[in-house]
């Protein structure tokens, strides 16, 4: 992809007019909407809103976007991202928003965690090697000494911190310094096997995501395949969620599903 290209993802209470906003900012300066998704949720009135644009290649015509511009350009200023970031605030505040603006050449800095189990680690390892996965891994986390020779062969940093009922609040105090030493912007749980605390699980809201080796909400914590073979399950599946302080059952990103055939 091109590195002029930029993701906006929004949310806000849900309104008339939040789409003409967007669009219409867009269009002010002469940004080309690629792919956009939208949903308005009617429990918690809430609209959500991920929109993928770029400069466009075609002449600026702003005349009809904003009371700013009376008379038509034909060439149009090509803001940084910053820039963009910053003269979007106006939108957001009037319309309460809650938003993030990115290049989408700019690769999220993502903390893998993991224990004793390594393929979702070593998955997620070769993946973001060979660039099909566009993320940056600063370092690895575990409770365990397993992994650091895989993590050697990445030339990743592994940081072993041991964990016991007793010792779990500066371990996790740990993983926080180093979330912030880092730019961590994202922390991803490669089955790593602890529950995380209310507070950790507060701190990194919305950046904490479990690779769930069940198909939630069914058969949650340990032992899923236990629990489904016990009651006869003939559906197997593995669930991405986002990590609340209620054990696996934050909202669901993604889920797939295979089906046991004895």
């Amino acid at each position: 992809m091109a590195t002029d290209e930029y993701i906006l993802t929004l949310s806000c209470p849900d309104r008339p007019g939040i789409v003409h906003a967007v669009t219409g900012f867009l269009a002010q300066h002469n940004l080309n909407i690629v792919d956009s998704q939208q949903f308005g949720d009617s429990t918690s009135s809430t609209f959500f809103m991920r929109v993928h644009f770029a400069p466009s290649t075609h002449p600026a015509s702003l005349s009809s976007f904003s009371e700013s511009s009376p008379t038509d350009s034909t060439e149009a200023v090509v803001l940084t991202v910053d820039e963009l970031r910053e003269s979007f605030k106006a939108t957001a505040e009037k319309l309460k928003m809650s938003f993030e603006l990115s290049a989408v050449s700019q690769k999220p800095r993502v903390l893998i965690m993991v224990s004793k189990i390594g393929h979702c680690l070593n998955d997620l390892l070769f993946r973001s090697s060979i660039g099909q996965l566009k993320i940056e891994v600063p370092l690895i986390i575990s409770n365990h000494a397993d992994f650091a020779p895989l993590a050697s062969t990445y030339g990743i940093p592994f940081h072993h911190l041991p964990v016991t009922a007793d010792t779990k609040a500066a371990q996790e105090e740990k993983i926080l310094e180093l979330v912030k030493e880092n730019g961590i912007d994202l922390i991803v749980l490669a089955r790593y096997m602890q529950v995380l605390s209310p507070k950790l699980c507060e701190v990194m809201s919305g950046k904490i995501v479990n690779i769930h080796h069940s198909f939630l909400p069914s058969f949650k914590g340990a032992k899923p395949y236990h629990q489904a073979h016990e009651r006869g399950v003939k559906i197997i599946g593995a669930t991405a969620h986002f990590v609340t302080s209620d054990l696996d059952e934050g909202p669901i990103i993604e889920q797939d599903v295979v089906r046991v055939d004895q």
